[in-house]
C-alpha cells in the first residue's frame, strides 16, 4: 500500500510513463503531417470528443468502484481478524482455569493457543499472496504441529482445526465451561469467515469484460484525441492531446491496479504490517517482551 501524503512524481511517471511516452509520439507524428506535410486527411474534426470521453469516464468510473470495493471489502475482512485474534486470545488467556495441580500443562496449552493464532495469520497472509506458507510459521511451531500441516492444501485451515481441537479438548478436561467453549468456537467461526471472504476475492478475478474493453475503449478515444484537436491546436497538439490521455490512461491503470488487493503488489492491502501488528498484540498478552518491530514504509510502501 503506498503511504506517502505528498505526490511522488517519479512514481507517477513510472506508473503510467511507457504508454503516456508513446502517446506523445503518435500526437507528434499526427501533428508533423497535418503541418508538415499538409495531409488534410489525417484530421477528424468533427469527431464528438466530449460525448465519448463522458460515456468513457462513465464506464471507468464504474469499473474503479467496483476495484476499490474489492479492495475494501478484503481491508475490512483483514480488520475482523484483527479483532477476532484479539478476542480469541483474550479468552482463552482469561477463561481458561484448572485445577493446581494442572496449571502448568494449561499454560502450555493457552501458549500453543495463542501461537497457533499467530501461525494463522502469517500462513494466511502467504496463502493468499502465494509464497510459501510452511516457512512464515516454522518458528512459530513445534515439531508436532508443523508435522501435521506438511501436506495441507490449506494450511491457515489446518491451523484453525488444531484451535479447535485443542479448545475442545480443554473443554472434555473442565477447563472451560460450556458457554466458553461457544464463545471461543464463535471467534472461530468469524476467523473462518473472515478467511473464506478473503479467499472469495482472491479466487473470483473481476470479469475479463470490466479488464478488456476499458482498456480498449480508452485506447480508441487515445487515439483519436490528436485527429480531432490537431485542426484548432495545430503545432500544440501533442500538449493538449497527451494531458487529456494522461487522465484516461491513469483512471484505466488505477482500477487494474486495484483489481486483486493479495497479489503482493505495491497496490495491496499491508497485509505484512497487519499481520506484525496481531503477532505484537497476542505475544504481549503472553507477557512476552521480545517482540517484533513495526513494519515501516519502503520507500513510500507498506507491505
Amino acid at each position: 500500500m503506498i503511504v506517502p501524503k505528498s505526490p511522488q512524481i517519479r512514481r507517477m511517471v513510472q506508473y503510467i510513463g511507457k504508454p503516456l511516452l508513446l502517446m506523445a509520439l503518435y500526437d507528434f507524428v499526427i501533428v508533423v503531417a497535418y503541418k508538415g506535410m499538409h495531409w488534410e486527411w489525417v484530421a477528424f474534426p468533427h469527431v464528438p470528443l466530449a460525448l465519448y470521453g463522458s460515456a468513457i469516464g462513465v464506464i471507468l468510473s464504474f469499473r474503479n468502484n467496483s476495484a476499490y470495493g474489492r479492495w475494501w471489502e478484503a481491508r475490512t475482512l483483514w480488520g475482523a481478524i484483527v479483532n477476532n485474534s484479539r478476542s480469541l486470545a483474550r479468552q482463552v488467556l482469561t477463561g481458561m482455569r484448572a485445577k493446581d495441580e494442572d496449571q502448568a500443562e494449561l499454560a502450555q496449552t493457552q501458549r500453543r493457543i495463542v501461537y497457533l493464532q499467530i501461525a494463522f495469520v502469517q500462513a494466511l497472509r502467504q496463502h493468499l499472496r502465494g509464497l510459501d506458507v510452511l516457512g512464515a510459521v516454522t518458528s512459530l511451531l513445534g515439531e508436532e504441529d508443523l508435522l501435521a500441516l506438511r501436506g495441507q492444501k490449506n494450511v491457515p485451515m489446518a491451523i484453525q482445526g488444531q484451535i479447535g481441537t485443542l479448545i475442545q479438548q480443554s473443554e472434555a478436561r473442565g477447563w472451560i465451561n460450556p458457554l466458553q467453549w461457544q464463545a471461543l468456537d464463535h471467534s472461530l467461526n468469524d476467523l473462518g469467515d473472515a478467511q473464506g471472504g478473503a479467499e472469495r476475492i482472491k479466487n473470483t478475478p473481476m470479469p475479463k469484460q470490466y479488464d478488456y474493453y476499458p482498456q480498449l475503449f480508452v485506447q480508441i478515444y487515445c487515439a483519436l484525441l490528436p485527429l480531432a484537436m490537431v485542426t484548432n491546436l495545430g503545432w500544440f497538439t501533442p500538449l493538449g492531446s497527451t494531458l487529456v490521455a494522461f487522465i484516461f490512461l491513469a483512471l484505466d491503470k488505477i482500477g487494474r491496479d486495484l483489481e486483486d488487493p493479495f497479489d503482493n503488489t505495491v497496490f495491496d492491502v499491508p497485509l505484512t504490517a497487519i499481520t506484525t501488528t496481531i503477532e505484537t498484540n497476542l505475544r504481549q498478552m503472553l507477557g512476552e517482551t521480545v517482540i517484533p518491530d513495526a513494519e515501516k514504509p519502503i520507500m513510500g510502501v507498506l507491505w
